[in-house]
């Protein structure tokens, strides 16, 4: 059964999307200082949810995607066997909700991997303000896409690689994504647990295990827990040539 969706209290003292550190990656990327307040009227900023606590839930009304501010977010579907399946892993000043604006209802189930801070955006609002700035609607179609092409890698990762490679891809795409937020992009620290890297990758957790010992023990990286050290990116870079290949084709 779905775990319903508690409301969460938000500060009465309004942050400012300019002062914030994700500016450069969120939606205010899109929008010019003068229309800015325009975007900050219909945000509701702030809002905490504690690890394991749902953001959204699938099948439930679609209302608003959310930008994370920071902590983590995974995302899930319930499959027709009842079982979970990952779909992704959302950090700071990414959007979540974004695959389900088509729709009615959520496609998927998001929950907080730890405490963390979102930004809501109601949906008719935004798609109100879409209409009036021209440069937030291109880079909602942008954003659109980028979720498109991230499926579509997604599946070819699944379907034709090894587990190698689905790991070295996956380690390489968190390293890209530390970076842009000025983060350490070779030590950094895991969001997700074991167990849901092996779901989103379609492999078991022994392997997933196995992969990251053989890493080590071939000094690519050093882990200990969730704490990640890339001892050598090109030899990862290495490991997934062929699916950069094919993802180029």
């Amino acid at each position: 059964m779905a775990q319903a969706i508690h409301l969460h209290q938000v500060s009465p003292l309004k942050a400012s999307c300019q002062q914030c550190s994700l500016s450069n990656l969120c939606l205010p990327l899109a929008v010019e200082e003068n229309d800015l307040e325009r975007l900050e009227d219909i945000v509701q900023q702030g809002k905490i949810y504690n690890r394991g606590e749902h953001i959204f839930d699938q099948s439930t009304p679609m209302r608003s995607c959310f930008a994370v501010k920071s902590g983590s977010v995974k995302t899930s579907i319930i499959t027709e066997g009842g079982d979970e399946q990952v779909t992704g892993f959302f950090m700071p000043g990414e959007l979540v909700g974004l695959d389900s604006m088509s729709s009615d209802t959520y496609a998927c189930t998001a929950k907080a991997l730890e405490r963390t801070s979102v930004c809501e955006f109601p949906i008719e609002k935004l798609e109100e303000l879409t209409g009036k700035l021209p440069e937030l609607q291109h880079h909602m179609y942008h954003l659109l896409s980028q979720e498109i092409q991230n499926s579509h890698q997604l599946a070819m990762l699944l379907s034709k690689n090894t587990a190698e490679e689905r790991i070295a891809a996956l380690l390489l795409s968190l390293s890209s994504r530390f970076r842009r937020r000025r983060m350490s992009p070779t030590n950094f620290s895991l969001p997700m647990a074991r167990n849901d890297i092996a779901n989103f990758l379609g492999l078991a957790v022994e392997t997933v295990s196995r992969v990251f010992t053989r890493f080590q023990n071939q000094g690519i990286i050093r882990a200990r827990g969730r704490e990640v050290e890339l001892l050598d990116v090109e030899a990862l870079q290495l490991v997934t040539r062929d699916f950069a290949r094919q993802g180029c084709q």
